[in-house]
């Protein structure tokens, strides 16, 4: 039985690159741009900013052939990366939200999942386009004035499906104080979410 091909690992490509090959460092970005590109839309909302930060991404990732641990997986310490340097952006611009946190709320109205899930399905039905994209950027509209600290976790985890393991290595905080910052994200967006669908409807 013949052995396929398979695609090297991150670790290999990062060897690989590490000895001089640039095409591995070509294929790394290929394989991690969309998702990190998406991840920068989200958090930053300013198309000038997420191109800069993207790039300063992979340039940190590109200089750090000689220190990067090999043994420890690539995907979250690029968005480690991403995410200080969306930070620090956004500093910069002195766009931080001032918006105060709310408390967790259960109410009957659309879930937070179903109105995430408009963002983050792969499916896309002509019939329930116009709806959906209208839907999408009430969201999307939502999620941006959240406070950094929520957007960030609400991006890593629900659109980025990050452990919470990874995102407390991702943002260096303890594990407890992201599941607390997750759940005070959720009820913050539930509570805009209805604010925002009620001033619609009016």
């Amino acid at each position: 039985m013949g052995k396929e091909r398979q695609k090297p690992s991150d670790a290999e490509l990062l060897n690989l690159y590490g000895q001089g090959d640039e095409q591995a460092f070509r294929l790394l970005v290929n394989r991690y741009k969309n998702s990190l590109y998406g991840f920068l839309r989200q958090f930053i909302n300013q198309q000038d900013l997420v191109e800069d930060v993207f790039q300063e991404t992979f340039l940190q990732l590109y200089s750090s052939k000689d220190s990067f641990d090999t043994s420890r997986p690539l995907r979250p310490w690029l968005f480690t990366i991403a995410a200080n340097k969306a930070k620090d952006a956004l500093r910069k611009q002195q766009r931080k939200s001032a918006v105060p946190i709310g408390a967790f709320s259960d109410g009957d109205e659309m879930s937070f999942e179903d109105a995430l899930g408009l963002l983050t399905s792969d499916k896309e039905r002509p019939y329930e386009e116009l709806q959906q994209s209208e839907t999408a950027e009430q969201v999307r509209q939502v999620i941006s004035n959240l406070p950094e600290h929520l957007k960030e976790i609400l991006i890593l985890a629900y659109f980025n499906k990050f452990s919470y393991k990874q995102i407390s290595e991702i943002l260096g905080i303890p594990i407890g104080t992201v599941k607390s910052r997750l759940h005070t994200a959720v009820g913050k967006f539930a509570k805009d979410w209805k604010a925002s669908v009620a001033s619609k409807e009016k």
